[in-house]
């Protein structure tokens, strides 16, 4: 596999930071009765969706919304609507000659019974780790006292016991300091709404007396830490029925503590009540949980404070570390009890060392300085701090010595697999560890790296391939946004693959929030390679991949930047004869199905398949929602002049023209989504239709709405729904693309 050395990707930051004025909103179009549909064609047809005329004005510009009447879900005529073009969707899809052999390949694919383990957290000789292994539909809670010896595996917890429909899962799950109990998050339908409950780990009997409800949530999550001497544990509340308006009862997060063995109802408040309105918070203790820090996030927008307290101290004592201007953007305890803190006061990142946890930061001293790689996490051993870089997209692990000076000369780093990512690292005592890596062709497995001899082995705590990508190249070329910044895309590709401008390709991005689109492992990556068609990821501004002037340079007022540099990049494909307009599909989820609505209304000429999955796509409302008002940092909010410009100057829903030939679109939502509303999916479909019933039809590029109604967004899915989601949308783009499934 060949990818870009690090001197030449490097100097993609050039023009992150470009500071260009919004471009101005689009004239708003008349609100004006829809004239009367041309005679239906033969063949499954869309619900007629009336227009209700309604509009907003913000700063004096009328924005119509003829389909506000979408957003009530408890509406008996939007339920008929949606199970309308539910049965719609079907109709089309389910026809399709080449969707039973698709969904059977699917099947195989990603219900292969080889096991993979996800995080896993060591307490003194016993690992507590996820366990995925079909055809199990949830992952399940387990304890190894070997990753040598899976005789060693016992089910702590299994959720497909809990609940035989498969609909249950765990959200998280933190171990007591001497791992004698384990706290448990429990949700159902992907709602991510979960129950705290409490396990004895020898014998994974449940304390019934300590179940707390509503620990988690959705974009705010949840968090839970265990007290000094596991006696009890700090956890994130939400605010309870009749204690707030209903409107704000998933947010207003504040922190509690539960004394083991007691009634919940007693539980007593911690800390949080000056927490923004927006708050998300996690929480962490030290090894000896004397010290417990809550890391408070301001929505989703990258800024964070910290507060401390410690056991000695009154239960609402709390002290304030650091504040969101200091930039301190994480935190961990070291088995020393030191607290190691990411710092962005440096774009591409650094770490301070603070010991005692209690001091205040102007104490902490910086143990790794800022670098040419980006720094996105890290782990304390006995001697010793590994620090995962991002270079780029792939991952880099160097090894940084506690209480010694670093030596001048090359990076020390870890011997991981080439190109991939690493996504965990665990401490396995002294200065061993644990790390989970993974590639585009590799699964995600658990490598021990031991201190001693500086070798890495893969371990039984690995997934084996369901496919064979022997026969595959990854590559990373480079294409020149609309401000001259260069986007790195990657392209999965057979090796010895033509380039001659007759071929097909899936393009796919995300580009928001800080979050990086590294190397990652795909199963279905191999149906789309054996009908010919290239997979291409983007690494686009908004995400991580080059530090905090990267994700800034694509939120808010410079969000244009995302889109602009995802049209870069399809625009590639089709110089480099990868694929031309006519044979190129695209596809993303929720931050990514915005992207999809952008580009689809910006550029519908450059895009044959569009498949978007629980996007956002009304701009101008996302806020109201109870989840839109943490995305308020990231995205922006119609109350500012400037920022109101921006959003709707690319707000998909409201970009969508009459008169326009749109490519085939397949929109995906779960009706219990907790993060984006499925409204967004619903108003964007019925306007897509609506312009092209205007146009005199779909002109053979159908506009679907697919809705799961034992979904969210995405957390939590089912194994069997999993797969039926993943074939009707490969199905679909392999059929709208003109490709034979082989």
């Amino acid at each position: 596999m060949r990818y870009l050395p690090l001197a030449i990707a490097l100097p993609l930051l050039a023009h992150c930071a470009a500071d260009e004025p919004p471009p101005a909103p689009p004239p708003p179009p008349p609100v004006v009765a829809a004239p009367p549909p041309p005679p239906r064609p033969s063949g499954p047809q869309p619900p007629e969706t009336p227009r209700v005329p309604a509009s907003t004005t913000y700063f004096g510009v009328a924005v119509p919304d003829d389909y506000a009447w979408l957003e009530d879900k408890t509406s008996p005529k939007v339920t008929a609507w949606s199970d309308a073009e539910n049965a719609y969707m079907h109709a089309i899809v389910d026809a399709l000659p080449d969707r039973p052999a698709i969904r059977a390949r699917v099947a195989a694919l990603v219900g292969d019974d080889s096991p993979g383990y996800g995080e896993i957290v060591a307490r003194g000789k016993t690992l507590f780790a996820m366990k995925n292994q079909p055809p199990k539909q949830q992952s399940f809670l387990v304890t190894l006292a070997s990753t040598a010896d899976l005789k060693t595996e016992k089910v702590l917890l299994d959720p497909n016991a809990v609940d035989v429909s498969g609909k249950t899962t765990i959200d998280f799950f933190v171990p007591s300091h001497d791992g004698k109990h384990v706290a448990v998050s429990l949700s159902s339908g992907g709602s991510e709404s979960g129950d705290v409950h409490v396990y004895d780990t020898a014998t994974g009997l449940e304390r019934a007396d300590n179940v707390i409800p509503r620990v988690n949530g959705g974009t705010a999550g949840g968090s839970l830490a265990w007290a000094s001497g596991d006696s009890g544990f700090f956890y994130t509340r939400y605010p309870h029925a009749g204690e707030r308006a209903e409107a704000d009862l998933s947010v207003y997060q504040q922190v509690y503590f539960h004394k083991l063995n007691t009634d919940t109802a007693k539980d007593a408040y911690a800390v949080g009540k000056d927490f923004p309105r927006i708050a998300e918070v996690e929480l962490e203790s030290s090894p000896d949980g004397r010290v417990v820090v809550a890391r408070v996030a301001n929505g989703d927008g990258g800024d964070y404070a910290l507060y401390v307290h410690d056991a000695q101290k009154p239960l609402t004592a709390w002290t304030q570390l650091s504040t969101y201007a200091d930039k301190v953007v994480g935190d961990k305890f070291g088995p020393d009890g030191a607290l190691y803190l990411h710092s962005h006061q440096k774009a591409r990142g650094e770490i301070l060392r603070l010991s005692p946890a209690t001091l205040p930061l102007a104490k902490a001293t910086v143990l790794v300085p800022e670098s040419d790689a980006v720094i996105e996490a890290f782990k304390a051993t006995a001697t010793r701090l590994y620090v995962v870089d991002l270079v780029g997209g792939p991952s880099q692990v160097r090894i940084i010595p506690l209480h010694a000076p670093a030596k001048p000369g090359p990076v020390v780093t870890v011997p991981i697999l080439p190109v991939s990512q690493v996504s965990g690292i665990a401490d396995l005592g002294g200065d061993d560890v644990l790390i989970r890596d993974e590639s585009y062709t590799q699964p995600a497995g658990f490598y021990r790296f031991t201190a001693k001899t500086g070798k890495l082995e893969k371990t039984a705590l690995s997934k084996v391939s369901p496919a064979d990508y022997s026969d595959t190249d990854v590559v990373r070329e480079q294409c020149t946004s609309k401000d001259g910044t260069k986007i790195p895309v990657n392209i999965m590709q057979k090796k010895g693959a033509v380039r001659d401008g007759t071929g097909y390709a899936m393009l796919t991005g995300y580009g928001g929030f800080a979050v990086s689109r590294a190397p990652r492992f795909r199963a279905l990556t191999r149906v789309l390679l054996d009908a010919g068609v290239v997979f291409a990821e983007a690494n686009l501004r908004g995400g991580g991949e080059f530090g905090e002037e990267w994700h800034k340079a694509g939120n808010v007022t410079k969000k244009q930047n995302v889109f602009d540099d995802f049209y870069a990049c399809a625009k590639l494909l089709a110089e480099e004869k990868v694929a031309p307009a006519a044979h190129l599909a695209i596809e993303g989820g929720s931050n990514g199905g915005l992207l999809m609505g952008a580009e689809l209304t910006q550029h519908p000429e450059v895009y044959r398949v569009v498949v978007s999955h629980v996007g956002i796509y009304d701009m101008l409302h996302y806020e109201t929602t109870f989840n839109g008002a943490f995305n308020v940092t990231e995205y922006g909010t119609v109350k500012d002049e400037a920022q109101f410009k921006a959003l709707y100057a690319y707000s998909p829903f409201h970009n969508v023209r009459d008169g326009v030939a749109y490519p085939s679109v397949l929109f995906m939502t779960g009706a219990n989504d907790p993060r984006v509303e499925p409204y967004n999916s619903r108003k964007m479909t019925a306007r897509l239709q609506e312009a092209a019933t205007a146009n005199g039809g779909q002109d053979g590029h159908p506009i679907l709405l697919r809705t799961s109604h034992d979904t969210g967004h995405g957390m939590g899915t089912p194994l069997a729904a999993a797969i039926e989601e993943a074939a009707d949308g490969l199905a679909f783009t392999l059929h709208e693309l003109g490709v034979k499934f082989r």
